[in-house]
């Protein structure tokens, strides 16, 4: 296995660090390192993916992974990013979100550990616990009196919100950072945790932990940031960017992740395939160039979007969003796939292919209603020149009776032209 340095940034996982001896402590050792977590939504998205791979470098050598939820922090908000004071969630959201996020992110590492056959240690702090009962002056005394004015209003996150005339920043926003910095302290004294691992972009919030860890306990923790995520329009992924990939599959479903990456450009394959997955840098390298000999085929968009689906779901959701996939736009039986379909796995067809409710036996109410036509009118024209199909058979019958083609009795496949396809379940 390569040195912990040699491998993040052979993957373009590494972006900053504070300094080089943290790869040797955890190169050597079981030592603990955490990354938090804000539960400002209920799910995780595909820029905290990213972390998660992070960990799992950090793991795969023995160091014992810490999920953090920022309950407490997620109350005020991080002003990183926005130029505007953010509405506040209600206590009963994020408690919600919190327990929805950890049940998310021990399934997620469960997947990552079957699938590498290693051993992970991780376990879970609701940083809710940290300050629950705490004086307002207490925690003026225990945090306050270490970090200056003059370095909050150097941090980015901070800086242009102050400069900028036509932005603000509150009091309650300004204080995040130290409640950030606080949590490292408690995780140092409480659990020796001596490495917080976060995006680039809460490089100021991290270092403000290992500043109150060297000036109340002398010693020197450590930061290490990874790269963000963006997407073709050069904005990062997250959760106010309304252009979130979402990791809960109700948000965001397996098919939807695995046809991201399907559309993925071949300039991008190799630094997700290194980021993202953890076949070996060595393996990727004769994967992209054996992809870019017949681009064509999307071999390596194939191979990328299975992984990815497979580590965040598990191969089951990775087999059924491929053969999803193949189905839509891949030269395959399409009758044979509906008869081999699970009642679970065509009622998730259904949902990724517009599919919808089996309700009349009329054949143009029901093309009109699966929105392959706009009137009975238009659909009974769409019949006339032969461009509906069912179960792909022609139909040029009016009066077409489909109530018995259902396959296995409950699923059905209706095509206008030659890619509209709709799926109809009893």
């Amino acid at each position: 296995m390569k040195k912990l340095q040699q491998e993040l940034e052979d993957r373009g996982l590494l972006y900053q660090i504070s300094s080089d001896e943290l790869f040797d402590t955890f190169d050597k050792w079981e030592w603990k390192f955490y990354c938090g977590f804000d539960p400002t939504a209920d799910s995780l998205h595909l820029g905290n993916f990213i972390g998660f791979m992070v960990g799992v470098h950090l793991m795969r050598r023995g160091n014992k992974y810490t999920a953090l939820t920022w309950w407490a922090t997620g109350m005020i908000w991080d002003p990183g990013g926005k130029d505007a004071e953010r509405t506040f969630l209600s206590v009963e959201d994020l408690e919600n979100n919190q327990k929805s996020i950890s049940t998310q992110i021990s399934s997620i590492l469960k997947n990552l550990q079957e699938f590498s056959g290693d051993s992970f240690a991780f376990d879970f702090v609701n940083n809710k616990d940290f300050y629950t009962g705490m004086w307002y002056l207490d925690f003026l005394r225990e945090v306050g009196k270490y970090i200056t004015i003059n370095n909050m209003i150097a941090k980015d996150t901070v800086k242009k919100r102050v400069e900028d005339p036509s932005q603000s920043i509150s009091y309650t926003e300004f204080s995040y950072m130290l409640l950030q910095g606080y949590d490292f302290v408690r995780l140092f004294k409480d659990k020796w945790v001596t490495l917080q691992i976060g995006g680039q972009d809460q490089w100021g919030n991290l270092v403000t932990g290992t500043e109150l860890i060297r000036k109340k306990y002398d010693w020197e923790a450590n930061v290490l940031t990874w790269p963000l995520i963006t997407d073709a329009t050069g904005r990062k992924f997250g959760k106010s960017e309304w252009n979130a990939i979402w990791l809960d599959k109700d948000k965001t479903s397996p098919y939807e992740i695995y046809q991201y990456f399907m559309n993925t450009s071949d300039n991008d394959i190799e630094k997700y395939l290194k980021m993202l997955t953890l076949i070996e840098t060595e393996e990727i390298d004769r994967i992209v160039e054996n992809h870019l000999e017949d681009p064509e085929k999307r071999w390596g968009q194939k191979l990328l979007a299975y992984r990815v689906v497979e580590i965040i779901h598990g191969a089951t959701e990775a087999d059924l969003a491929r053969k999803i996939s193949d189905f839509m736009f891949g030269w395959v039986d399409k009758i044979e796939i509906l008869k081999d379909l699970t009642e679970e796995e065509g009622y998730t067809f259904k949902k990724s292919m517009w599919g919808f409710k089996y309700k009349s036996e009329n054949l143009f109410e029901s093309i009109v209603t699966s929105w392959l036509a706009k009137s009975n009118s238009e659909a009974r024209q769409a019949v006339q020149s032969w461009a509906i199909h069912i179960n792909e058979e022609k139909i040029s019958d009016f009066n077409h009776d489909f109530s018995g083609d259902f396959i296995q009795d409950r699923i059905l496949l209706l095509r206008k032209g030659k890619k509209n396809f709709r799926i109809l379940l009893k």
